[in-house]
């Protein structure tokens, strides 16, 4: 075989050839300005730069390790994986602003940085950041709101039925006490939960979502287990005064009409039908028509599963869970965005 000899501009033209094939990450770069993200991370890592013995202390950029994040969440892959494919992929170094040259964070690095994140809810931070940003360019329509709630698989559970019952009664099982190693390998936040027959472990991702753009407005994580609706309150803000709310049936009680005309909110909830007591033909056609609007929340949770490689978590404990399920919505908001070509 003839060996090739590396050439001054290689580099160079292996990347033109990745821009020709529509690379989603320099397009991301293009319509995103990251640096919208960095002062809430600089008022929280700053103070902590001299504090050599604080635990999960980035030694790189913020933002860097911010965009490792968002990079990392997109493709859906673990810490390792991430570290790997930074070192190997041209797309990756470029997205990140890295040289061949340039020194790249390690797995460790990667994950004690969202665990910092974690730990001091600065994800959800950044999320609200984002909206008040789309907010006061007026990118958000508020002509209406969408909700619904999606399942976050997390690590399955080797549990006796025992432990399970425990675990769903709030009580940690004695012998897990006894043992901090084995504890430390469980999660005792996330439940079991069955719909439509199939069976769920993990938690679940409540949504609220701006009809007009599918843009996340506000999000809510909880077991599995937990009902779609029980969520929905807190979602509602006042900036959905007087809009009109839709979601699908399993949101449907007298409880949520009467708060949502408390909070003056228009109703778009499916109407539910009930044993002995079907949807009546008129009943059926306003859910139709209700569905040409909600159907659009769907399309969030479809570029999750599919784009974003899959709604699964590896992490254990609701707080990891939370910063996890907050930088896939963020990811996704910011991927919106650039489907919706607007410019920030």
């Amino acid at each position: 075989m003839k060996r090739t000899t590396r050439r001054l501009f290689d580099e160079e033209f292996r990347l033109e050839k990745i821009s020709k094939q529509k690379d989603p990450l320099e397009i991301l770069n293009q319509h995103i300005d990251f640096e919208i993200f960095r002062k809430p991370l600089k008022k929280y890592f700053e103070p902590h730069e001299k504090d050599l013995s604080k635990g999960g202390r980035p030694s790189y950029d913020y933002l860097l390790m911010f965009k490792i994040l968002i990079l990392q969440r997109y493709y859906n892959i673990s810490d390792d994986a991430t570290e790997y494919a930074i070192l190997d992929r041209l797309s990756f170094m470029r997205f990140l602003g890295l040289s061949l040259s340039d020194l790249v964070p390690d797995s460790k690095t990667i994950w004690n940085f969202r665990n910092e994140l974690a730990q001091v809810g600065l994800v959800k931070e950044l999320f609200e950041r984002l909206d008040k940003i789309l907010n006061s360019r007026g990118i958000i329509a508020h002509e209406g709101k969408m909700t619904d709630a999606s399942f976050v698989e997390s690590p399955r559970q080797r549990n006796t039925r025992e432990e399970n019952k425990q675990l769903k009664d709030g009580i940690i099982p004695k012998d897990w006490k006894k043992n901090p190693d084995k504890l430390r390998q469980k999660d005792t936040d996330a439940c079991w939960t069955q719909k439509n027959g199939h069976n769920y472990y993990g938690y679940k991702d409540h949504i609220k979502a701006d009809t007009k753009t599918k843009i996340i407005t506000g999000y809510a994580v909880t077991p599995a287990n937990v009902h779609d609706s029980q969520a929905t309150e807190d979602l509602l803000d006042k900036k959905d005064k007087h809009q009109p709310l839709w979601g699908d049936s399993a949101y449907s009680s007298e409880e949520m009409e009467k708060m949502l005309k408390k909070k003056k909110i228009q109703s778009k909830i499916h109407e539910k039908g009930y044993r002995n007591n079907p949807l009546t033909k008129k009943q059926l056609k306003r859910n139709r028509k209700k569905s040409k609007v909600r159907a659009r929340v769907e399309h969030i949770f479809g570029f999750m599963e599919n784009s974003m490689r899959g709604m699964r978590t590896r992490f254990r404990s609701m707080i990891r869970v939370e910063a996890s399920v907050g930088l896939m919505n963020i990811t996704y908001n910011l991927f919106r965005l650039v489907q919706l070509k607007v410019q920030l």
